[in-house]
């Protein structure tokens, strides 16, 4: 929402100790998010299929029928009638300062879900993509992923905040990928006590984004390698744009390319995002995605992607 106005023009210094206010506000936008179906969006458009495995609530429905729509298997969700699902409230003034309400909602109750039964219904699983939510449920699922021997990737995001540092290492210990920003590597080794070699003994890879400057992909041995973004038409909004990223770079991995194409067509899809308004609200076009592709990494790169995605211009 929008309050046209000052929060502060509000405020009595001496009387904050009894807030009670009301902000008449002049615009009212809804938009679909969350960490776990931003990432299946984005990979349902790229014809992989995610199956979304999540607590959700009573309000569901038409969400579901959206990502459906687009891709993504939702027979596996979890919905609790009782509550709603997860959402952020958020009101902004003409001064971009902001007040918000996170509801955790069902969220909660994704620490009470197995990975075990989906896995029962499907010919393999290719990869578990822990992302962002309840920080319990995170290291549950780490935790299943290793007994049962599933591949699986750590990606806490802004829960990593939450967490205390031995539930962090939980979550890590044993991930094929390790994602998270320049900031949130700095966060996890010092919650840890680890070094960056230490994280790396302890990991696959850890592919950190770097905002305009791209991203880094690092292996055990120490190898790196240097992804850089792919140019923006225009910055709109940046908000998902990690989810995008991990979309592309996910879907790659599944359909067979390297680490650097697959960083490059995530890197693709995270320039998507920023041009648009909304999580999921961008559009993937394969004939003017490889031309960006291959005006940013060459025909080869371009090409090459194509090929292993399947896409078809029309």
């Amino acid at each position: 929402m929008h309050f046209p106005g000052k929060f502060t023009d509000s405020l009595l210094p001496d009387q904050l100790d009894r807030v009670s206010l009301s902000f008449l506000v002049d615009d009212l936008v809804v938009r679909r998010g969350g960490v776990a179906a931003n990432i299946c969006f984005g990979m349902g458009l790229l014809g992989v299929q995610p199956i979304l495995l999540d607590a959700v609530g009573a309000d569901f429905d038409d969400y579901a029928s959206w990502l459906e729509r687009h891709g993504v298997d939702c027979s596996h969700v979890h919905i609790f009638r009782d509550v709603q699902t997860a959402r952020f409230v958020c009101t902004t003034d003409d001064a971009m300062n902001q007040i918000g309400s996170f509801y955790a909602g069902a969220m909660a109750r994704s620490r009470e879900i197995e990975i075990g039964p989906v896995a029962s219904t499907v010919s393999s699983i290719e990869l578990v993509m822990i992302s962002a939510g309840d920080p319990a449920a995170m290291v549950r699922h780490a935790e299943e992923c290793r007994q049962r021997g599933y591949t699986f990737a750590a990606d806490p995001s802004q829960q990593l905040a939450r967490m205390e540092g031995v539930d962090a290492a939980k979550l890590v210990d044993g991930a094929a990928f390790w994602f998270s920003n320049d900031y949130e590597l700095g966060l996890l080794l010092s919650k840890t006590g680890w070094t960056e070699s230490q994280l790396l003994e302890r990991v696959g890879h850890r592919v950190t984004t770097l905002g305009s400057k791209g991203v880094e992909i690092v292996a055990a041995d120490g190898s790196r390698l240097h992804v850089p973004v792919v140019p923006e038409l225009a910055k709109v909004d940046p908000t998902g744009v990690g989810d995008a990223f991990r979309a592309g770079f996910v879907a790659g991995q599944y359909r067979g390319l390297d680490f650097e194409r697959s960083a490059q067509l995530g890197s693709l899809m995270a320039t998507l995002v920023l041009e648009t308004i909304g999580t999921q609200e961008y559009q993937f076009e394969p004939a003017a995605a490889m031309a960006r592709l291959a005006d940013c990494y060459g025909e080869a790169a371009a090409q090459q992607i194509s090929n292993a995605m399947g896409f078809v211009s029309v």
